[in-house]
Protein backbone atom coordinates (compact mmCIF):
# COMPACT_ATOMS: atom_id res chain seq x y z
CA UNK A 1 0.00 0.00 0.00
CA UNK A 2 1.16 3.56 -1.06
CA UNK A 3 -0.84 6.03 1.29
CA UNK A 4 -2.52 5.65 4.39
CA UNK A 5 -4.91 8.52 4.95
CA UNK A 6 -6.77 9.16 8.43
CA UNK A 7 -9.15 11.36 7.92
CA UNK A 8 -12.92 12.68 8.06
CA UNK A 9 -15.40 10.68 5.55
CA UNK A 10 -18.26 13.12 4.83
CA UNK A 11 -21.36 13.28 2.94
CA UNK A 12 -21.06 16.66 1.00
CA UNK A 13 -23.82 18.54 0.51
CA UNK A 14 -23.14 21.18 -2.39
CA UNK A 15 -25.92 24.49 -2.74
CA UNK A 16 -24.87 27.52 -4.59
CA UNK A 17 -26.19 30.53 -2.40
CA UNK A 18 -25.43 34.65 -2.14
CA UNK A 19 -23.12 36.39 0.39
CA UNK A 20 -26.00 37.68 2.05
CA UNK A 21 -27.16 33.85 2.92
CA UNK A 22 -23.82 33.42 4.57
CA UNK A 23 -24.24 36.55 6.51
CA UNK A 24 -27.69 35.20 7.40
CA UNK A 25 -26.34 31.93 8.56
CA UNK A 26 -23.61 33.54 10.81
CA UNK A 27 -20.93 32.03 9.21
CA UNK A 28 -17.79 33.35 8.33
CA UNK A 29 -17.01 33.27 4.30
CA UNK A 30 -14.11 30.55 2.37
CA UNK A 31 -13.76 28.66 6.12
CA UNK A 32 -14.62 25.18 7.35
CA UNK A 33 -17.19 25.77 10.35
CA UNK A 34 -17.76 23.00 12.83
CA UNK A 35 -21.56 22.39 13.35
CA UNK A 36 -23.59 21.10 15.93
CA UNK A 37 -26.64 19.06 15.10
CA UNK A 38 -28.78 21.91 15.80
CA UNK A 39 -26.95 24.44 13.65
CA UNK A 40 -26.53 21.92 10.58
CA UNK A 41 -30.73 21.48 10.70
CA UNK A 42 -30.85 25.26 10.65
CA UNK A 43 -28.91 25.12 7.31
CA UNK A 44 -30.22 22.09 5.97
CA UNK A 45 -33.74 24.44 6.57
CA UNK A 46 -32.91 27.63 4.88
CA UNK A 47 -31.33 25.90 1.58
CA UNK A 48 -33.90 23.08 1.49
CA UNK A 49 -35.48 24.80 -1.63
CA UNK A 50 -32.18 24.86 -3.66
CA UNK A 51 -30.64 22.95 -5.80
CA UNK A 52 -28.30 20.37 -3.69
CA UNK A 53 -25.40 17.73 -4.97
CA UNK A 54 -24.99 14.66 -2.85
CA UNK A 55 -21.29 12.98 -2.46
CA UNK A 56 -19.18 11.34 -0.61
CA UNK A 57 -16.12 13.61 0.32
CA UNK A 58 -13.97 14.86 3.34
CA UNK A 59 -10.92 16.83 2.80
CA UNK A 60 -8.12 13.63 3.63
CA UNK A 61 -11.07 11.09 1.93
CA UNK A 62 -11.13 13.29 -1.25
CA UNK A 63 -7.05 12.96 -1.68
CA UNK A 64 -7.08 9.33 -1.17
CA UNK A 65 -9.95 8.93 -3.50
CA UNK A 66 -7.98 11.16 -6.09
CA UNK A 67 -4.69 9.02 -5.78
CA UNK A 68 -6.17 5.88 -6.47
CA UNK A 69 -7.67 7.01 -9.32
CA UNK A 70 -4.72 8.38 -11.11
CA UNK A 71 -3.00 4.57 -10.10
CA UNK A 72 -1.56 5.15 -6.73
CA UNK A 73 -2.96 2.15 -3.70
CA UNK A 74 -4.34 4.47 -0.85
CA UNK A 75 -6.49 3.08 2.42
CA UNK A 76 -8.74 5.25 4.06
CA UNK A 77 -9.22 5.48 8.10
CA UNK A 78 -11.86 7.22 9.48
CA UNK A 79 -15.33 6.69 11.57
CA UNK A 80 -18.73 5.66 10.16
CA UNK A 81 -22.15 6.03 11.70
CA UNK A 82 -24.23 2.60 11.22
CA UNK A 83 -26.77 4.02 9.25
CA UNK A 84 -27.29 4.54 5.07
CA UNK A 85 -24.58 7.45 4.45
CA UNK A 86 -22.04 4.81 6.37
CA UNK A 87 -23.36 2.34 3.78
CA UNK A 88 -22.69 4.38 1.51
CA UNK A 89 -19.73 5.42 1.74
CA UNK A 90 -18.05 2.07 1.99
CA UNK A 91 -19.58 1.27 -0.64
CA UNK A 92 -18.18 3.78 -2.44
CA UNK A 93 -14.61 2.76 -1.44
CA UNK A 94 -15.59 -0.51 -2.66
CA UNK A 95 -16.30 0.78 -6.16
CA UNK A 96 -13.49 3.16 -6.47
CA UNK A 97 -11.07 0.30 -5.16
CA UNK A 98 -9.56 2.73 -2.04
CA UNK A 99 -8.50 0.30 1.38
CA UNK A 100 -11.38 0.62 4.09
CA UNK A 101 -10.54 0.79 7.43
CA UNK A 102 -13.46 2.94 8.57
CA UNK A 103 -14.83 1.47 11.82
CA UNK A 104 -18.24 2.27 12.56
CA UNK A 105 -19.56 3.56 15.86
CA UNK A 106 -23.03 4.55 17.35
CA UNK A 107 -23.02 8.47 16.40
CA UNK A 108 -24.66 9.06 12.58
CA UNK A 109 -22.07 9.56 9.82
CA UNK A 110 -20.70 13.45 9.25
CA UNK A 111 -21.75 15.45 6.80
CA UNK A 112 -20.16 18.60 5.25
CA UNK A 113 -22.61 21.27 3.76
CA UNK A 114 -20.38 22.93 1.27
CA UNK A 115 -21.77 26.39 0.61
CA UNK A 116 -20.69 28.16 -2.93
CA UNK A 117 -20.85 31.93 -3.54
CA UNK A 118 -21.27 33.39 -7.01
CA UNK A 119 -17.27 34.25 -6.58
CA UNK A 120 -17.15 30.16 -6.49
CA UNK A 121 -15.93 30.56 -3.14
CA UNK A 122 -16.92 27.82 -0.55
CA UNK A 123 -17.44 28.06 3.06
CA UNK A 124 -18.09 24.35 4.29
CA UNK A 125 -20.32 23.64 7.40
CA UNK A 126 -19.07 20.55 8.92
CA UNK A 127 -21.04 18.20 11.38
CA UNK A 128 -18.15 15.63 12.41
CA UNK A 129 -21.00 12.96 13.85
CA UNK A 130 -18.81 9.69 13.99
CA UNK A 131 -15.88 11.54 13.08
CA UNK A 132 -15.39 12.70 16.66
CA UNK A 133 -15.19 8.98 18.13
CA UNK A 134 -12.27 7.57 16.03
CA UNK A 135 -9.78 6.90 18.42
CA UNK A 136 -6.36 5.35 18.55
CA UNK A 137 -7.36 1.33 19.12
CA UNK A 138 -9.70 2.25 15.69
CA UNK A 139 -6.17 2.33 13.79
CA UNK A 140 -5.17 -0.57 11.76
CA UNK A 141 -1.79 0.00 12.47
CA UNK A 142 -0.21 -3.03 10.76
CA UNK A 143 -1.70 -1.63 7.83
CA UNK A 144 -0.09 2.00 8.33
CA UNK A 145 3.22 0.27 8.92
CA UNK A 146 2.94 -0.69 5.43
CA UNK A 147 2.36 2.22 3.71
CA UNK A 148 5.13 4.70 1.89
CA UNK A 149 3.47 8.05 3.41
CA UNK A 150 1.11 8.82 5.98
CA UNK A 151 -1.09 11.80 5.26
CA UNK A 152 -3.69 13.55 7.35
CA UNK A 153 -5.11 16.97 8.11
CA UNK A 154 -5.00 19.70 10.41
CA UNK A 155 -8.57 19.21 10.88
CA UNK A 156 -8.29 15.94 12.96
CA UNK A 157 -7.33 18.15 15.91
CA UNK A 158 -10.75 19.03 16.96
CA UNK A 159 -11.09 16.07 19.18
CA UNK A 160 -9.28 14.44 21.86
CA UNK A 161 -9.95 10.74 20.14
CA UNK A 162 -8.86 11.77 16.65
CA UNK A 163 -5.57 13.51 17.92
CA UNK A 164 -4.86 10.02 19.43
CA UNK A 165 -5.40 8.08 16.15
CA UNK A 166 -2.91 10.17 14.22
CA UNK A 167 -0.24 10.46 17.01
CA UNK A 168 -0.45 6.21 17.56
CA UNK A 169 0.74 6.62 13.77
CA UNK A 170 3.34 9.14 14.43
CA UNK A 171 4.36 7.36 17.74
CA UNK A 172 5.86 4.57 15.05
CA UNK A 173 7.13 6.48 12.39
CA UNK A 174 10.85 6.07 13.94
CA UNK A 175 10.74 2.34 13.49
CA UNK A 176 9.17 2.55 10.28
CA UNK A 177 9.91 3.70 6.98
CA UNK A 178 7.06 6.37 5.86
CA UNK A 179 7.25 9.33 5.38
CA UNK A 180 4.58 11.77 6.85
CA UNK A 181 3.05 14.18 4.71
CA UNK A 182 0.84 17.03 7.00
CA UNK A 183 -1.65 19.46 5.57
CA UNK A 184 -2.57 22.03 8.15
CA UNK A 185 -6.06 22.37 5.85
CA UNK A 186 -7.66 25.14 7.53
CA UNK A 187 -6.72 28.88 8.88
CA UNK A 188 -8.84 28.80 11.90
CA UNK A 189 -6.96 25.77 12.75
CA UNK A 190 -3.59 27.12 12.93
CA UNK A 191 -5.29 29.90 15.30
CA UNK A 192 -6.14 27.15 17.73
CA UNK A 193 -3.06 24.52 17.44
CA UNK A 194 -0.38 27.17 16.43
CA UNK A 195 1.87 25.37 18.68
CA UNK A 196 1.02 22.18 18.12
CA UNK A 197 1.36 22.25 14.49
CA UNK A 198 5.01 23.49 14.58
CA UNK A 199 6.08 20.97 16.87
CA UNK A 200 4.63 18.08 14.20
CA UNK A 201 6.42 19.80 11.54
CA UNK A 202 9.71 20.15 13.27
CA UNK A 203 9.81 16.30 14.92
CA UNK A 204 7.42 14.27 12.15
CA UNK A 205 6.65 15.98 8.67
CA UNK A 206 8.32 15.05 5.95
CA UNK A 207 6.42 16.84 3.97
CA UNK A 208 3.78 19.57 4.68
CA UNK A 209 1.16 21.82 2.79
CA UNK A 210 -0.45 24.73 3.85
CA UNK A 211 -2.22 27.77 1.93
CA UNK A 212 -0.73 31.36 1.88
CA UNK A 213 -3.28 32.10 4.85
CA UNK A 214 -2.32 29.71 6.58
CA UNK A 215 1.33 29.85 6.09
CA UNK A 216 1.19 33.71 7.35
CA UNK A 217 -0.78 32.44 10.49
CA UNK A 218 1.50 29.81 11.63
CA UNK A 219 4.54 32.27 10.49
CA UNK A 220 3.55 35.23 11.58
CA UNK A 221 4.48 36.50 7.74
CA UNK A 222 2.67 38.40 5.30
CA UNK A 223 4.48 36.75 2.34
CA UNK A 224 4.27 33.34 0.95
CA UNK A 225 7.87 33.25 -0.35
CA UNK A 226 8.94 33.90 3.07
CA UNK A 227 6.67 31.58 4.66
CA UNK A 228 7.86 28.88 2.28
CA UNK A 229 11.56 29.85 3.33
CA UNK A 230 10.61 29.88 6.93
CA UNK A 231 8.72 26.62 6.52
CA UNK A 232 11.59 25.21 4.76
CA UNK A 233 13.76 25.03 7.52
CA UNK A 234 11.52 23.07 9.61
CA UNK A 235 10.71 19.85 7.46
CA UNK A 236 12.40 18.59 4.22
CA UNK A 237 9.68 19.76 1.89
CA UNK A 238 7.29 22.50 2.35
CA UNK A 239 4.58 23.63 -0.16
CA UNK A 240 2.92 27.15 0.50
CA UNK A 241 0.02 27.69 -2.39
CA UNK A 242 -0.32 31.29 -2.96
CA UNK A 243 -3.86 31.38 -4.96
CA UNK A 244 -3.81 32.79 -8.64
CA UNK A 245 0.26 33.65 -8.37
CA UNK A 246 0.79 29.45 -7.69
CA UNK A 247 2.66 28.22 -5.13
CA UNK A 248 6.30 27.43 -3.76
CA UNK A 249 7.71 24.81 -3.02
CA UNK A 250 10.89 24.56 -0.93
CA UNK A 251 12.95 20.91 -0.75
CA UNK A 252 16.19 20.78 1.42
CA UNK A 253 16.16 24.62 1.20
CA UNK A 254 15.80 25.14 -2.54
CA UNK A 255 12.67 27.27 -3.18
CA UNK A 256 10.62 26.34 -6.35
CA UNK A 257 8.20 28.53 -7.97
CA UNK A 258 5.04 26.63 -9.56
CA UNK A 259 2.91 28.63 -11.98
CA UNK A 260 -0.73 28.48 -11.52
CA UNK A 261 -2.05 25.92 -14.24
CA UNK A 262 -6.07 26.05 -15.67
CA UNK A 263 -8.89 28.51 -14.96
CA UNK A 264 -8.46 32.17 -13.01
CA UNK A 265 -12.00 32.10 -13.35
CA UNK A 266 -13.35 28.45 -11.30
CA UNK A 267 -15.99 27.09 -11.33
CA UNK A 268 -15.78 25.72 -7.45
CA UNK A 269 -12.75 25.76 -5.51
CA UNK A 270 -14.49 22.68 -2.94
CA UNK A 271 -11.51 20.26 -3.25
CA UNK A 272 -8.37 22.70 -4.40
CA UNK A 273 -6.11 21.67 -1.94
CA UNK A 274 -7.06 17.76 -1.98
CA UNK A 275 -6.17 17.35 -5.13
CA UNK A 276 -3.07 19.47 -5.01
CA UNK A 277 -1.59 17.07 -2.35
CA UNK A 278 -2.72 14.27 -4.19
CA UNK A 279 -1.03 15.83 -7.43
CA UNK A 280 1.94 16.03 -5.70
CA UNK A 281 2.12 12.36 -3.79
CA UNK A 282 1.28 11.04 -6.80
CA UNK A 283 4.28 12.73 -8.07
CA UNK A 284 6.39 11.26 -5.24
CA UNK A 285 5.33 7.90 -5.53
CA UNK A 286 5.51 7.85 -9.34
CA UNK A 287 9.33 9.04 -8.78
CA UNK A 288 9.45 12.36 -10.25
CA UNK A 289 11.70 15.46 -8.91
CA UNK A 290 9.89 18.02 -6.69
CA UNK A 291 9.68 20.62 -9.28
CA UNK A 292 7.93 18.15 -11.29
CA UNK A 293 5.48 16.97 -8.59
CA UNK A 294 4.72 20.31 -8.05
CA UNK A 295 3.85 21.29 -11.50
CA UNK A 296 1.51 18.01 -11.28
CA UNK A 297 0.02 19.29 -8.26
CA UNK A 298 -0.57 22.52 -9.93
CA UNK A 299 -2.38 21.47 -13.34
CA UNK A 300 -4.46 18.78 -11.16
CA UNK A 301 -5.73 21.63 -8.58
CA UNK A 302 -6.63 24.12 -12.02
CA UNK A 303 -8.56 20.94 -13.18
CA UNK A 304 -10.58 20.62 -10.09
CA UNK A 305 -11.16 24.19 -9.65
CA UNK A 306 -13.03 23.81 -13.36
CA UNK A 307 -15.79 21.87 -12.45
CA UNK A 308 -18.14 21.06 -9.88
CA UNK A 309 -17.00 18.74 -7.11
CA UNK A 310 -14.59 17.96 -5.35
CA UNK A 311 -13.30 14.48 -7.53
CA UNK A 312 -12.81 14.03 -10.77
CA UNK A 313 -15.19 11.35 -13.34
CA UNK A 314 -14.23 8.58 -14.03
CA UNK A 315 -13.98 9.96 -18.05
CA UNK A 316 -12.12 13.11 -17.08
CA UNK A 317 -9.71 11.08 -14.96
CA UNK A 318 -8.58 8.92 -18.13
CA UNK A 319 -8.08 11.97 -20.03
CA UNK A 320 -5.99 13.12 -16.71
CA UNK A 321 -3.82 10.67 -16.74
CA UNK A 322 -3.33 10.35 -20.80
CA UNK A 323 -1.97 14.06 -19.88
CA UNK A 324 -0.11 13.20 -17.73
CA UNK A 325 1.53 10.31 -19.52
CA UNK A 326 2.21 12.54 -22.49
CA UNK A 327 3.68 15.51 -20.38
CA UNK A 328 5.68 13.80 -17.62
CA UNK A 329 8.21 10.90 -18.21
Amino acid sequence: MAVYGIGNPLIDYLCFIRDEDIAALGLHKGTMNLIDQDKRQEILAYIKDKDIRYSCGGSCPNTMVTLKSLGVSTTLAGGIGCDEHGRMYSRRLEELGVGNDLVENQAPTGTSIILVTEDRERTMCTYLGANRFFDSLDVKLENARKADIFYFTGYMWDTEPQKRAIRSVLDIKKECSFKVAFDIADPFAVGRYRQTFLDIITGYADIVFANSEEARNLIDNYDAYECCKSLGKLCRTAVVKNGKKGSYVSHEGRIHQIPLYGTSNPVDTTGAGDTYAAGFLYGIEKGFGIEDSARIASFLAGEIISQLGAQFSKEKTEELIKYLNENFQ
